[in-house]
């Protein structure tokens, strides 16, 4: 039995009606998919390539807190630049052109960059959530605590990613078929297939997204407490509060795009995987793949935007050294 037969013998039956790799859309829906996603591809590599550059550049000073932007910016560049060839060149062809292993990779790829995105962004909002509501949090976190969180990231990540190749669940082309993915449809075909899903759902996708919400609930509810007791600090007291909240508003605008991409692409896959058969629409579900692709553009946006204020983007990084406060380097283009 060759690849090809022992890779689809696992697969959910609907890969098994005819070649699973063929495009289902139509020839022109594949070249709009195909420029829109080079369009994202470019704007996402360049804009988080410049912030990893940048930082490349006084790795040696960067803060705990700046690390986890870092991170951010390395798996939305990996996202970028190991995902959107595939798909792009694929849609050009009107077909998947890269075999089985290909999918695999690209599948795995595609998990591993965006659970290490969605893990990173939880564990930015609990640091914000300790810094606004425990003021004492601030004072012990070090260069090694940033360096240990960064490792459970990473292992995290690769550890889900890597389940699928190893023989618990799989990665399946998409039913338009020019995209892979996890196959979610094993849910409907195995006890094995739904603890697969039923897991997969849980730790990458419900508990970070209820950590998220959770700290940035519990932030709102802090500052609104705590809005007459700011008017009473020393300027400088107040000045830094101000600056926590602002840098607190980025990361929530950071998260809501991510889980903005995100959702419609995880209620689909749910839906597919838990729903009557073929519930789907191939041209509805082709959508929230696009959207999901986009997630990695919008960070450099938005550090962009929030540093256009005062009409000065991109300030030169040299300007941060007479900043003291930790919380002022939180984010690469904070506001002096």
């Amino acid at each position: 039995m060759d690849l090809t037969e022992n890779v689809t013998t696992s697969l959910s039956s609907y890969l098994l009606r005819g070649d699973p790799f063929v495009s289902k859309l139509s020839k022109e829906a594949d070249i709009v998919a195909a420029f829109y996603i080079c369009i994202i591809g470019i704007m996402s590599a360049t804009g988080n390539g410049y912030v990893l550059f940048m930082t490349f550049k006084r790795k040696t000073k960067l803060k705990p807190p700046e690390l986890m932007t870092v991170n951010l910016a390395l798996f939305d560049f990996g996202i970028s630049v190991t995902g959107k060839p595939f798909f792009v060149v694929s849609s050009f062809s009107h077909r998947w052109l890269f075999g089985w292993e290909g999918c695999r990779f690209y599948g795995w790829a595609g998990f591993f960059f965006g659970c290490g995105s969605l893990i990173t962004m939880t564990l930015v909002s609990l640091d914000r959530c300790l810094k606004i509501c425990y003021l004492r949090y601030g004072t012990w976190l070090k260069r090694q605590h940033a360096f240990l969180a960064l490792g459970f990231i990473w292992l995290y990540a690769a550890f889900w990613a890597t389940m699928p190749l190893v023989g618990w669940g799989g990665y399946a082309p998409e039913p338009f078929g020019t995209s892979c993915t996890l196959d979610w449809w094993l849910a409907q075909a195995s006890v094995s297939g739904q603890s697969f899903v039923m897991s997969i759902l849980f730790f990458c996708l419900i508990f970070p997204t209820s950590i998220i919400i959770f700290s940035y609930v519990k932030i709102i509810f802090k500052v609104k407490s705590s809005a007459k007791e700011v008017s009473h600090f020393h300027t400088r007291n107040k000045s830094s509060h101000n600056l926590e909240i602002k840098l607190t508003k980025v990361a929530m605008l950071i998260c809501a795009g991510f889980l903005i991409a995100w959702i419609p692409y995880a209620v689909v896959s749910v839906w597919s995987a838990f729903g009557e058969h073929d519930s789907v629409p191939i041209a509805v579900s082709v959508i929230p793949t696009l959207l999901a692709k986009s997630s990695a553009m919008y960070n450099p946006i938005i550090y962009q935007v929030i540093d256009c204020k005062k009409s000065s983007c991109f300030k030169p990084l040299k300007k941060q050294k007479h900043h003291n406060s930790l919380s002022t380097q939180v984010w690469l283009y904070a506001e002096e």
